[in-house]
């Protein structure tokens, strides 16, 4: 019974997490945006004189407490707006911000480190024929969208210790074998170590041989 309630507590805790996750990665494009347009208002408000005052408070004050509140503010208009992510309100908000110049490449660039997709948006940490002849490399998979080529996906295999480059692969399905213990996070800790730690070190698992990994196909196939 014990272990019952505490299995419901941690499912409840990863639940809420993952709502919150995916709030902060829809808002983060729209803040990033909205606060585009706001330092431009500031620039022409600064030029035509303060037009209105909202309160009567100064922050400035007061800068700890301020900024614990905006955190506080912030968490929960997360988890609420994780709950209407994919409403319709939150298609008619998206839509809205889409047609402002950048926003679409704002959101693309943000949605990269979003570990909370699912689907067909979902990052997979895999293994593939890189760049030796022996052995294999880990790299990402950031859809399983189709590539240009039949039964082929796409791969990126990202440097070390500054993962912000890297090399795009079109790989066939049945030579990517997928790590389904990993999540993009565990990559950027390895890549981010250079190595010092073993990637079954970050994941708390034993060392696996290449016939336990599921090549791509079986686990799209296990996934429908």
């Amino acid at each position: 019974m014990l272990d019952t309630f505490r299995q419901f507590l941690s499912q409840g805790k990863s639940h809420i997490f993952s709502l919150i996750l995916k709030g902060l990665f829809w808002l983060a494009p729209i803040i990033a945006v909205s606060i585009i347009i706001l330092w431009i208002y500031d620039k022409i408000n600064a030029l035509t004189g303060s037009l209105f005052e909202l309160f009567g408070f100064n922050p400035e004050n007061h800068p700890f407490l301020w900024t614990l509140i905006g955190l506080m503010i912030l968490g929960f208009m997360a988890y609420v707006i994780g709950l209407f992510v994919e409403t319709r309100f939150g298609d008619f908000i998206q839509r809205l911000y889409a047609k402002i110049p950048g926003y679409e490449t704002i959101k693309d660039l943000v949605d990269i480190f979003n570990t909370s997709k699912s689907g067909e948006k979902k990052v997979l940490v895999v293994l593939i024929k890189g760049f030796g002849k022996q052995g294999y490399n880990v790299g990402l998979m950031y859809s399983t969208k189709e590539s240009i080529l039949k039964e082929h996906y796409t791969v990126t295999l990202s440097m070390t210790p500054i993962p912000n480059g890297g090399y795009m692969f079109e790989i066939h399905q049945d030579k990517i074998y997928v790590i389904q213990e990993a999540t993009f996070d565990s990559n950027l800790q390895y890549l981010l170590s250079m190595g010092v730690k073993s990637l079954p070190e970050i994941l708390k698992i034993q060392p696996k041989s290449l016939e336990e990994l599921p090549t791509l196909k079986h686990f799209l196939n296990n996934k429908e």
